[in-house]
């Protein structure tokens, strides 16, 4: 039984009940519209329901009987014995085939056709009884009750015939099943199994397991100093217990995020057609469940990203079609658990999102500076999006263009643990992932010390645990540039140190004697960094309690968290402390961004190179010095101008130049992917990008280059990691396919 149908029958079953009660109530005060009213929406979504589901007895049988209270409802009929020992048959019939539903799947074969005849003969006045004196009115029946029985007091269409209103239920149980037989199903598991209960009651139960927690952390604390076996035992039994009861009052608060996907379909239906044009939504994932505080932090946001996929991302029906895309767009919506973590895609098959535009504006606004805007890579400028104040709407609407929506979203994201980030491709569309954690109640973290303090950090974030004895740390621990990476696995990690970082203990640089480091690999946005902490403490389930306002504009922590001994730990927000240090941006942009002065002519003893593939086998690599920034871009974003492949930069035209193409040695074999591996040189105030295969690594070795003839775009070749690599004379490279690029000025190439 899937859920949709688990859940059509709890309710129903709920219905029922109240419907038996409604029914009675009726006999007794027949002119209550109110209570007509309330078993008419009753059935009319039992009826509604059960058609969506596919159960056509069941709706065939619901339908009349709507059909004969709707004439009661309008009062075209009134209530008589017939009428309501009608529709308690017809309450009985359904609770009978929802408790064949229950079991089968299906209805069941019973027969009903004698039912439905007898409810269409009431609803067509066709009923035994004789019809009411004309200008009888409703109101009149609950004045002519006869106290000694209740049947008189329901004919309120037969006030002169009282004795004869008594028999008339006989002929209408002949035609329907026995009392006893629907019932035979009754008692279903489904709704036995159901019960309605508070939030607030929930939310206060989640509040006291938290507690609970807290104090099952500091009995096995103390316990850990104790011998007395028995009150080991109890100890570790409590512990059992509190686990057990801790994933079970979470799982009561878990919903499927369909709940919140389910209310998208109008919201988008009802903006295209505001904005004229066509638009399809896709839901993937609606089954896959969220704390409810979690549901209700990310409703608001989920529907102004929708409302802004529509209005902003996806063309209107003529555009699209002058751009060979079908008339109507596509917003699909996919959610899926990964790694301790929600996450969740908005995408749409739209314009894509204009980097340039969105450059200018965030200038025109005063969001950034010129020179922040010069040094800003593409994917850096599209983030620009979530800055407060900013819109690139025309004008102002009932839609969009006050500048209040992204950044609300972002903010709102990440308050509840969450991470927001956007990837979109011009004329091809925009994608924007959510990271969101499952609950935020209760989560399991790693206990760490740095500077005399303890912190935790959510497991969620973390990848791996490293140790470094001291001598192993001073000599694997590098500088690039001032910025201390970790070569783990081949892969150069960068590092912050937890204490230097929060000004928790001066920076002191690692002596030879110095203890073992300990290094915590975490991982956020995509990207991996090091963690440098005194001492790991241990692994365990935390409670999570909110920082209060006054510590609101404080990113690097998540919330505090009350420990075994009583005292308080903060909680590491990852995301925002690894934006906060710049650990991320430490190699790619500070180093990196260093460079374009004069090319060396010599190669010097010890040089940090770039290393990087150009063709098939070819390792190559030039000075880190000479590289200006390095880029990913999509394929779909090159131009041509002329023969010239160029694509939009900064506000500029970047010319690229394949490597590959321009070197004899490689020739055409290529190993360019998507998105293209672009490095960036720039000289005298022009820039052009090198479209090279694959970006390898970044090294500082002593080497003797064995030099080559000038002119053929590689300068000599050296031996690096024990393999004969290639250097790369970028002058002599970029003179061959752009000869105008230096100027007369430019001096020949070594």
């Amino acid at each position: 039984m899937d859920e949709i149908t688990k859940e059509f029958l709890v309710e129903s079953y709920e219905n029922l009940d109240r419907l038996d009660q409604d029914l009675v109530a009726l006999e007794k005060d027949p002119a209550s519209r109110e209570t007509l009213s309330s078993i008419f929406r009753t059935i009319h979504t039992l009826k509604g329901t059960s058609g969506f589901l596919g159960f056509g007895k069941l709706e065939a049988v619901s339908h009349v009987g709507e059909n004969l209270l709707s004439k009661l409802r309008d009062g075209v009929l009134f209530v008589s014995p017939e009428i309501t020992s009608a529709l308690l048959a017809t309450v009985d019939a359904v609770r009978y085939m929802l408790g064949r539903i229950e079991a089968t799947g299906q209805p069941g074969d019973r027969d009903f056709s004698n039912l439905i005849a007898l409810l269409s003969r009431l609803n067509d006045g066709e009923a035994p009884a004789p019809e009411a004196p004309a200008g009888t009115a409703p109101a009149a029946a609950p004045e002519t009750p006869v106290g000694v029985a209740p049947v008189p007091a329901v004919a309120a269409v037969a006030p002169a015939a009282p004795a004869a209103a008594a028999p008339a239920p006989a002929p209408v149980d002949a035609t329907l099943p026995a009392p006893a037989e629907p019932t035979e199903g009754r008692q279903p598991a489904v709704s036995d199994s159901t019960i309605r209960v508070d939030v607030g009651l929930l939310d206060r139960l989640m509040t006291l397991v938290g507690e609970l927690v807290l104090a099952r952390n500091q009995m096995l604390q103390f316990t850990a100093q104790r011998t007395d076996s028995a009150f080991l035992a109890t100890s570790q039994r409590l512990n059992l217990i509190t686990t057990e009861l801790q994933g079970s009052v979470m799982k009561t608060r878990m919903q499927p995020i369909g709940n919140v996907w389910n209310k998208l379909p109008r919201v988008v239906r009802d903006l295209a057609t505001l904005c004229g044009k066509q638009v399809r939504i896709e839901l993937e994932g609606q089954e896959t469940e969220l704390d409810k505080t979690i549901i209700e932090a990310i409703k608001d946001p989920l529907t102004h990203i929708v409302r802004n996929s529509v209005d902003h991302g996806i063309e209107s029906p003529e555009t699209r079609t002058a751009r060979g895309k079908p008339a109507e767009g596509c917003l699909k919506m996919r959610a899926y658990h990964e790694g301790g973590q929600v996450n969740i895609e908005i995408i749409d098959d739209g314009g894509g999102i204009n980097a340039e535009r969105v450059l200018q504006k965030a200038l025109q606004r005063g969001l950034i500076t010129g020179e922040q805007a010069a040094r800003m890579s593409e994917h850096e400028i599209t983030q620009l999006i979530f800055l407060p104040g900013f819109s690139t709407a025309e004008k102002v609407t009932n839609v969009s263009g006050r500048g209040v929506g992204m950044d609300v979203v972002k903010t709102n994201i990440e308050k509840i643990g969450g991470t927001v980030d956007l990837q979109s491709a011009p004329g091809a569309g925009t994608t924007l992932k959510i990271r969101i954690p499952l609950t935020l109640a209760i989560i399991p973290a790693l206990i760490v010390t740095s500077g005399g303090d303890r912190f935790a950090i959510p497991q969620v974030s973390l990848l791996e645990l490293v140790r470094l004895e001291g001598e192993q740390a001073r000599r694997e621990i590098e500088s690039i540039h001032g910025a201390p990476v970790y070569r783990l696995r081949g892969q150069l990690l960068p590092l912050v140190y937890l204490d230097r970082e929060l000004r928790l203990a001066p920076a002191a640089p690692l002596a030879p004697e110095a203890a073992a480091v300990n290094i915590v690999v975490l991982h956020t946005d995509g990207h991996a960094f090091g963690l440098v902490v005194d001492a790991i403490n241990d692994t365990e389930e935390i409670v999570v309690k909110p920082l209060g306002k006054q510590l609101k504009g404080v990113t690097q922590f998540a919330g505090a968290t009350i420990m075994g001994d009583g005292r308080v730990a903060l909680i590491l927000d990852v995301p925002g402390f690894a934006q906060g240090s710049g650990v991320l941006a430490e190699t790619r942009s500070r180093a990196l961004r260093e460079g374009g002065g004069p090319v060396r002519k010599t190669v010097d003893s010890r040089q940090t190179l770039l290393l990087f593939e150009a063709g098939q086998g070819s390792r190559m690599a030039m000075p880190l010095a000479l590289v200006a920034r390095l880029e990913e871009i999509p394929r779909q974003a090159v131009e041509f101008s002329g023969v010239q492949e160029v694509v939009r930069y900064r506000g500029q035209i970047l010319p690229l130049i394949r490597v590959a193409k321009h070197l004899p040695a490689v020739g055409e074999t290529r190993l360019e992917g998507d998105p293209l591996q672009v490095v960036v040189y720039s000289e005298n105030g022009r820039s052009v990008g090198l479209v090279v295969g694959r970006i390898s690594d970044i090294v500082k070795v002593p080497i003797t280059a064995k030099r080559h003839a000038p002119g053929n775009g590689i300068f000599g070749s050296v031996t690096i990691q024990d393999r004969v690599v290639d250097l790369l004379d970028v002058p002599s490279l970029i003179r061959a396919a752009d000869p105008t690029f230096f100027g007369a000025a430019t001096p020949a190439a070594a």
